[in-house]
């Protein structure tokens, strides 16, 4: 089992740590000794892979080694298991080099998502505070001084309305994506993700595109593995943070124990578009799912990357464009009683 008190390597370090054992299995290197250079290397997982070294030395068990570090995930540890039993370690390890190649790039793009407009807001917030609470009370007093009354102070009273509205609407909702990440990393995360793809459809369909991804990615491995459909399938919720897509793979198999083809089940469930699905019913009937899973997945992926680009190519005009509103109708709120005050004095 998997030590409580370990981190698990990210997406990039285990992609690299899987391309290490599929080159040393494919130089014929014994992994003891694969090992054991990995751990010279000075970094934060070295003394973990002195310990795996010496275990690998023990029992000669790669997938005895993974488990008892702490440092992979079970979906690898476990794919790691099944290389070793089936003879095919280094196909697998190939394959889990590109998964969390894969990962690694989503991961990225779900970080830009939202850490760019996070940025963008904050920003926002911090200008229009500045305006509203030093500089606009300056411009009164300096106004008052001239002799600026009635409707003159009304404008200005409506832009600093706007300014404290606005303000109050970004901090709101600041507080409302913090929190909301934050429960993300607690056992609310399904419930908070739920409620997210709710409010947020573009979300839904994000997380959609992501987990068609991941499933056609694992099954497509395992598939082109030797693994007949069904043990597949029994792996690919491992993989899954939906907890609907987990649903709908849980429902494709209780089809094809009914009888159903995987191609008819993926159909009845959704799991796919009625394209990908029609050209899976292409590939079984031609001997090749492995393959069309593949394609899949990659389609998925790429549109799972143009979908998040579009949502920040959507939220940076808009958060800038917000902003200039804003700021626009606080000076404005200053500058034309300014600019009465003058031509009266001219």
């Amino acid at each position: 089992m998997k030590k409580a008190n370990k981190k698990v390597l990210s997406p990039m370090e285990l992609s690299r740590f899987c391309d290490q054992i599929a080159m040393m299995l494919k130089s014929g290197m014994q992994l003891e000794n694969g090992m054991e250079v990995l751990a010279q290397k000075k970094d934060a997982a070295s003394q973990e892979y002195a310990k795996m070294q010496q275990r690998l030395c023990e029992t000669g068990s790669l997938y005895d080694a993974m488990q008892e570090s702490g440092l992979f995930p079970a979906y690898l540890t476990e794919m790691t298991g099944i290389g070793e039993k089936t003879g095919r370690l280094e196909d697998v390890m190939r394959s889990m080099t590109s998964y969390y190649e894969r990962e690694a790039k989503l991961k990225q793009s779900l970080r830009n998502a939202v850490s760019y407009p996070l940025v963008l807001g904050g920003m926002l917030f911090v200008i229009v505070l500045i305006l509203l609470w030093q500089v606009l009370p300056v411009f009164r007093r300096v106004l008052s001084g001239m002799g600026v009354t009635g409707s003159d102070n009304g404008l200005m009273q409506l832009g600093a309305t706007i300014g404290w509205v606005v303000l109050g609407i970004v901090g709101l909702l600041l507080v409302a994506v913090l929190v909301c990440l934050v429960l993300m990393k607690t056992k609310a995360k399904d419930k908070v993700l739920a409620l997210v793809k709710k409010v947020i459809p573009a979300v839904g369909r994000l997380y959609e595109g992501i987990s068609a991804s991941r499933v056609a990615a694992v099954l497509s491995m395992m598939l082109s593995s030797g693994f007949i459909m069904e043990d597949a399938l029994g792996t690919v919720p491992r993989v899954l943070d939906d907890e609907e897509a987990v649903k709908k793979i849980e429902g494709i198999t209780n089809e094809i124990n009914n009888g159903e083809t995987f191609a008819d089940a993926v159909a009845a469930l959704g799991m796919f578009d009625v394209m990908h699905t029609r050209l899976l019913q292409t590939g079984a009937m031609t001997g090749s799912e492995d393959e069309v899973m593949e394609k899949i997945a990659k389609t998925y992926e790429e549109q799972t990357e143009s979908s998040i680009s579009g949502l920040i190519a959507i939220i940076e005009p808009t958060v800038v464009a917000l902003l200039s509103v804003v700021i626009g109708a606080v000076l404005l709120s200053v500058m034309l009683p300014m600019a009465g005050v003058l031509s009266s004095l001219l």
